[in-house]
């Protein structure tokens, strides 16, 4: 498409709206991103981000993806203080008992909060020529017909015609897709994953060079089988660590001091303990506690006739589990996936829109399918499970296992949990035959383990 002309609208300055608005400068004369909330002037957490206080992590592919559209990005972070790490040697994750064997990667990651990161990325993007971001700014309706959209109604009565309209408005409630719905569109089937996930997190002062007790930055904790809770402590900028508390299915860590402290000290990682223990709260920084009742998928792709001019990424196409660490990698790979789209087919019709909705479909489809299988390790969880899910997660279990004292294991692991190859690589021939065999060693089958 040319860049000289047409109009995009963007629903939502979130991760996914700034990654497509990137994507649509390049590809539309102008671009206006419309946010209902007030966009704070500097790296700080904001209302319309109701998990924005707690814990983020950016994989290495989306890490990989944010550089190629904002050239310079991470030097920006590490510039304004985010820590960087060796995801395998720096990154300690405790899962099915013990620790994983630790490893040198040749790959970086970096640590920061999402106030940091999204700040850093709307800088960028209303940098960009022919884009202006309007925050304050409610989105009514859509216009045009059910079969065509032509821009939308703002709060104020005031209308503004587009070629493309992207919702990136976030999970939303429960209907499918509200805004087609007031347009008589037909909306998409949902799938609904019931996870009734909550956490706490609370920040520390972090020492110079501080590391944690484990000789890690970032410390993740899953509990073994019929375990539902979970942890997480990140190095942050500003010399602090953030502490992430919390479960699946009520298994909340509570919001109080004492409570939270408690909560910690009987998890099963020594990591998590020390810091919550020993570190110094920073008492400018209250707890502040998420709740997340089902991981949501919204089925395009599945849609016979999808109205032209019009497409969704981020949440408000799917809303993952937020334990994974997955919606900003995944948000910046649809942004991608909808420039390429574009150019593939030279406009916004209804073509462009079902291949779209397709390719995102793919791209989802391996981290949805880890994410609601894990989640289906706990009998509570209710909806559609993915299939193959029991074997799958029968053969996970050992992987996790062989990961502990397996490397090249752990390596491929790490790789399918950050994106950078799909979830069959552990399946190869060479990885199954090294699971298998290693997972026999793990020291979690060991009643006297101690972490």
């Amino acid at each position: 498409m040319r860049g000289d002309s047409g109009h995009a609208v963007v629903i939502g300055a979130s991760m996914g709206g700034l990654a497509a608005a990137r994507v649509l400068a390049e590809r539309f004369g102008r671009v206006t991103v419309l946010d209902r909330d007030t966009l704070p002037g500097r790296a700080e957490p904001r209302r319309g981000v109701p998990h924005g206080d707690h814990g983020h992590a950016l994989l290495l592919r989306g890490k990989q993806q944010l550089e190629e559209l904002f050239p310079g990005l991470e030097a920006d972070l590490l510039r304004a203080g985010a820590v960087p790490f060796d995801p395998g040697h720096d990154l300690l994750m405790h899962q099915m008992g013990a620790l994983r064997r630790r490893f040198r990667s040749t790959g970086r990651g970096i640590s920061l909060t999402r106030a940091l990161l999204e700040a850093t990325v709307r800088s960028r993007t209303a940098a960009l020529a022919g884009l202006e971001i309007r925050d304050r700014t409610t989105v009514r309706a859509l216009t045009g017909t059910p079969d065509h959209v032509t821009g939308v109604e703002l709060h104020t009565g005031e209308t503004l015609r587009a070629d493309l309209v992207v919702n990136a408005s976030g999970r939303g409630g429960a209907p499918a897709d509200p805004l087609l719905s007031g347009l008589g569109c037909q909306a998409p089937e949902i799938d609904a994953v019931k996870v009734d996930v909550g956490y706490t997190t609370r920040l520390y002062h972090r020492r110079s060079g501080e590391r944690l007790a484990d000789g890690g930055l970032l410390h993740l904790m899953a509990g073994a089988r019929g375990d539902k809770r979970a942890a997480a402590v990140f190095a942050v900028e500003d010399d602090r660590w953030m502490v992430t508390l919390g479960g699946w299915h009520r298994t909340h860590a509570p919001v109080d001091p004492a409570g939270f402290t408690e909560f910690a000290a009987a998890l099963p990682s020594r990591a998590v303990r020390d810091i919550v223990r020993d570190a110094e709260p920073l008492a400018a920084s209250p707890a502040r506690k998420f709740t997340f009742p089902a991981a949501r998928r919204r089925r395009y792709e599945r849609l016979r006739t999808p109205p032209s001019g019009y497409a969704v990424i981020g949440d408000a196409l799917c809303s993952l589990n937020p334990l994974y660490g997955q919606g900003m990698t995944l948000a910046a790979l649809q942004a991608a996936a909808l420039g390429r789209t574009l150019d593939q087919h030279g406009g916004t019709g209804a073509a462009m829109a079902r291949t779209y909705f397709a390719t995102a479909a793919r791209a989802i489809d391996g981290p949805w399918q880890m994410a609601a299988g894990n989640d289906f390790t706990h009998p509570e969880t209710t909806g559609p499970r993915p299939r193959g899910t029991r074997f799958l997660n029968w053969y996970t279990g050992r992987v996790l296992l062989a990961s502990h004292v397996s490397a090249p294991v752990n390596r491929t692991l790490m790789d399918v949990q950050q994106l950078l190859v799909p979830p069959t690589a552990v399946l190869r021939p060479r990885t199954a035959l090294r699971a298998l065999t290693a997972s026999r060693r793990s020291p979690a089958l060991s009643t006297t383990q101690h972490t």
